[in-house]
């Protein structure tokens, strides 16, 4: 007897930090469609067919919070069975560290807020977002001692406290 194939889908999720206020902070959006409605979760989406990923990360980043043109890095694929009630579905996820004074967010799509917010003080978030972030979290930790993503929300001339 024939399996039956279970549909398979491909989103990707966009983990954007900023340097504010002497914090490390997080853009989140709210849900306005279901399911999880109401629900902060990071900006994300479905890949069109004849989309690239990084092209389609660009795209709902600037759809839902109007952040543009910026740099992105994935970092990680997740597909836990049960990680969407939608159905299977696989997600790439992406890193960004941006300076957020050149960017206005504005929110629009199926997003009805996108803001910062402290990563010490996240709201309950949608799907397995938290877990997205915690290994993003490690991920910005690695490229600021590795690389100079860092220089992207500095100043010309910083100390090394406002570095670390």
């Amino acid at each position: 007897m024939p399996k039956i194939r279970t549909p398979l889908f491909v989103t990707v999720d966009a983990v954007v930090f900023t340097a504010r206020d002497n914090e490390l902070k997080l853009l989140l959006i709210k849900r306005k469609e279901p399911p999880f409605e109401g629900t902060y979760a990071l900006p994300c989406g479905f890949v069109n067919e004849q989309e690239e990923l990084e092209d389609a990360v660009k795209r709902e980043l600037a759809e839902e919070t109007n952040v543009k043109d910026i740099f992105l890095k994935q970092f990680g694929v997740y597909g836990a069975v049960k990680r969407d009630p939608r159905g299977r579905i696989i997600t790439a996820a992406y890193i960004a560290l941006i300076n957020a004074d050149q960017q206005h967010l504005m929110p629009a799509t199926d997003a009805a807020e996108a803001r910062w917010f402290s990563i010490q003080d996240l709201p309950k978030l949608a799907f397995d977002h938290a877990d997205i972030i915690a290994d993003a979290l490690k991920q910005l930790r690695y490229e600021i001692q590795t690389t100079n993503i860092a220089v992207q929300i500095l100043p010309q001339k910083f100390t090394l406290s406002e570095l670390q």
